[in-house]
């Protein structure tokens, strides 16, 4: 077996292709970023661990895609456009060359498809799990990024795509049986692996939002999250969740996947909010956009947690509202 990169060859070969202007060719100890005239910088980072956030035998490419997305999709609720990234990479004892080539790989055609160079970062060895970290930077209008704390009552409350099929799709990796259609699984599986930030509906939010964060941690208690933070309620028709067929289908065939679905997380989705007079327009934006919208319920006033109701109109409750790291 060849001997192993070191890091300096391992960044040439595999990372500086990836740089942006500026990340100076990532020969330097930092990057040099000009933000754009008249817009606020946006930054977020999310760490990623074997075993928590994916499986260590995960497709590399799709582990990259996956690391970077999650810190997209943040700059999307953001109302935030990508301008680089840095990433910190501690790799196990265990890596092989191929293996980081086909992570980069997967990371380049990321970085290509949603113009966000890599600005620089750092690689390390760890006995621990593979572990990544991204940190994201984003520019914004200026004064015109939605917050949590955004909501007001009366505020009208979205959230973008299909809910619960990341969650339903971890489960289909782990090798849980579920009676539906191969192409069903595949497609809960895609949503998994590679979540899809929802970066066309940013001039929506920046436009017409209030409020707006992303749901990693499902979307009952993410929605918590913003509402008790904005220091209002809400009520929400649960059983109006935008749900994919593929996770009906799952549902259809073991019940106690809505409450899976709709607490799991997973889902890097947009949760926002928009003031009555603007909820028509940004409703007409993001239709423009392409990007599906789904109105989910109206804040209220007082400091409580939401009211999920069924069909029948009797509150939902679930076993937990969302996922935990502690």
């Amino acid at each position: 077996m060849p001997p192993r990169l070191g890091e300096a060859d391992l960044i040439a070969r595999y990372f500086a292709p990836l740089a942006g202007p500026a990340g100076l060719g990532l020969r330097d100890d930092a990057a040099l970023l000009h933000p754009p005239p008249g817009e606020d910088l946006v930054l977020t980072t999310d760490a990623l661990v074997a075993g928590v956030h994916f499986l260590a035998d995960d497709p590399p490419g799709a582990i990259a895609r996956k690391t970077l997305r999650v810190n997209l999709s943040d700059l999307a609720a953001k109302a935030a456009r990508p301008l680089g990234f840095l990433l910190s990479l501690a790799l196990p004892s265990d890596w092989r060359d191929e293996w980081l080539a086909a992570f980069a790989k997967g990371l380049g055609a990321d970085v290509l498809a949603f113009n966000c160079p890599l600005l620089g970062g750092d690689t390390v060895a760890t006995p621990g799990p593979l572990t990544l970290s991204v940190t994201a930077i984003g520019s914004v209008a200026g004064e015109r990024m939605p917050r949590r704390t955004g909501v007001r009552p009366g505020d009208r409350l979205y959230v973008t795509g299909t809910i619960g099929d990341a969650a339903i799709g971890l489960r289909i990796r782990q090798g849980r049986g579920l009676d539906i259609l191969h192409a069903d699984k595949a497609f809960l599986l895609e949503r998994y692996l590679i979540p899809e930030p929802r970066l066309k509906l940013i001039g929506a939010m920046a436009a017409h939002a209030s409020g707006g964060m992303d749901v990693s941690d499902g979307f009952v208690g993410d929605l918590a999250k913003m509402l008790d933070v904005s220091g209002v309620s809400a009520r929400v028709p649960i059983y109006r969740l935008p749900l994919s067929p593929a996770a009906r289908a799952a549902i259809a065939a073991d019940p106690g996947l809505f409450e899976v679905a709709a607490t799991g997380g997973d889902d890097y989705e947009v949760l926002a909010s928009a003031p009555p007079g603007s909820a028509p327009a940004f409703e007409a934006a993001a239709a423009a956009a392409g990007v599906p919208l789904t109105f989910v319920g109206e804040a209220v006033e007082g400091r409580r947690p939401p009211s999920f109701l069924g069909p029948d109109g009797n509150p939902v409750v679930f076993a937990r509202g969302a996922y935990s790291h502690f």
